[in-house]
């Protein structure tokens, strides 16, 4: 039986720019799913990196605290406006509802809970070699048993190449590290670590801790709410290509705005938002032995890298206590943008209006960052465009050997 012939399409659940959800059901196993089918925007090759991407990555990872891709197929015709659809475990909310939300009322332990489990799943895409490279609030989504999984893996990218070139433009700006506000084009995981510190300060204030409206306004605003950071504690911002002098204020005191914060809490939001990206934690440098489960409990390194964060009382919420958004909500469940898989994000979607072809050291089928930033101008003059046929036979192609691997 065919992919698309194996899941029947309930209702349409969500509707975004380049992308619609679908409530599904497996015909074989009776499974509820979900199905997002990506438009196929137009490139020079007639292909969508952003969306090859995400189904690669997803391919790979397997994890409780990462989203599960069941299946992939692609739709369409020449006349048909072409589609890559991903079957996905079906997961009606994310976290960035949950702190919008008025109506519940979340305590330290619960964001200690939703801590550990999105550094655990964080921790494993870095061993598996992955930068997500967008973590936010509603790329955070919740299961109906509460757990929650890393979504949205379309700005991700393979690392552990030494001196690889990787594009700044990523990261939504609100939680982007002063690293690539200045322009960095080499960076390691620390990226995603300065987005975790902005989602663990967002849970508590329940609004962004630091959003800028440009990228030179949230170089400011960072500045301003942690302090200037002296040439001693970020000895090599002065190399990085954007640098400019900063603006100078003091350092501030955390405890004065997050003032129902523990000790242990400060201390960890903190080393999460050092400016100095050697600095700052790792996941596994945070991860609770709490909420590991086997095989990572016989692993000693999990034994020596444990913030007092997680062994402070509170003890985290169990997983089935966590706060959930009520089943008779008021919440926009008119709007047709309103679900969880169709993040937002004005980089990725800039991208694809652009038809820009994505950076990916980890696929063979796509190029790397200098390539596409500094050669593509010269590769359009050589490259004979394909027919539309072509990029149907293609996409065909692409999307069978991501499906099956071969």
């Amino acid at each position: 039986m065919e992919a698309k012939q194996r899941y029947t399409k309930l209702s349409k659940v969500g509707e975004g720019t380049y992308a619609s959800v679908f409530l599904a059901r497996d015909t074989i196993t009776g499974e509820r799913l979900a199905i997002k089918k990506i438009k196929i925007v137009n490139s020079s090759d007639g292909l969508d990196m952003t969306a090859l991407r995400e189904v690669q990555f997803l391919r790979e990872l397997h994890h409780p605290n990462v989203i599960r891709l069941v299946d992939v197929f692609s739709s369409g015709s020449a006349t048909i406006t072409p589609s890559l659809n991903l079957v996905l475990e079906f997961l009606e909310t994310d976290l960035e509802c949950i702190v919008k939300h008025q109506g519940i009322v979340f305590r330290p332990a619960d964001i200690k809970s939703w801590m550990g489990m999105m550094c655990r799943g964080l921790d494993y895409c870095h061993r598996m070699g992955c930068l997500h490279r967008d973590l936010k609030p509603n790329n955070l989504l919740i299961a109906p048993s509460g757990e929650l999984k890393i979504a949205d893996f379309g700005l991700a990218r393979g690392f552990g190449e030494p001196g690889q070139k990787m594009s700044n433009q990523v990261v939504t700006r609100w939680y982007r590290c002063p690293e690539l506000l200045l322009g960095a084009r080499h960076y390691s995981t620390a990226v995603d670590m300065w987005s975790v510190g902005c989602i663990f300060a967002e849970l508590h204030l329940r609004v962004p801790y630091m959003a800028g409206e440009s990228d030179l306004e949230q170089l400011s605003i960072i500045l301003r709410a942690l302090g200037t950071p002296t040439e001693k504690e970020w000895s090599r911002a002065k190399h990085l290509p954007n640098f400019m002098p900063f603006e100078q204020h003091p350092k501030q005191d955390l405890a004065m705005l997050f003032s129902a914060a523990s000790p242990e809490t400060l201390d960890l939001l903190s080393r999460l938002l050092q400016f100095d990206p050697t600095e700052r934690l790792s996941a596994s440098d945070i991860c609770s032995l709490l909420l590991l489960r086997s095989p990572l409990l016989i692993d000693p390194r999990y034994q020596c890298m444990q913030h007092a964060y997680f062994k402070a009382s509170p003890p985290p919420t169990p997983i089935s206590d966590l706060p959930r958004i009520p089943k008779d909500s008021s919440a926009d469940k008119s709007s047709s943008t309103a679900h969880a898989l169709l993040s937002d994000s004005k980089v990725k979607d800039g991208r694809r209006k652009a038809g820009a072809v994505q950076d990916d050291g980890a696929l063979a089928l796509l190029p790397s960052d200098d390539e596409e930033e500094e050669g593509r101008d010269q590769k359009k003059s050589k490259k004979r465009r394909m027919t539309e046929k072509e990029k149907e036979e293609a996409r065909r192609r692409i999307a069978r050997r991501l499906a099956f691997g071969r």
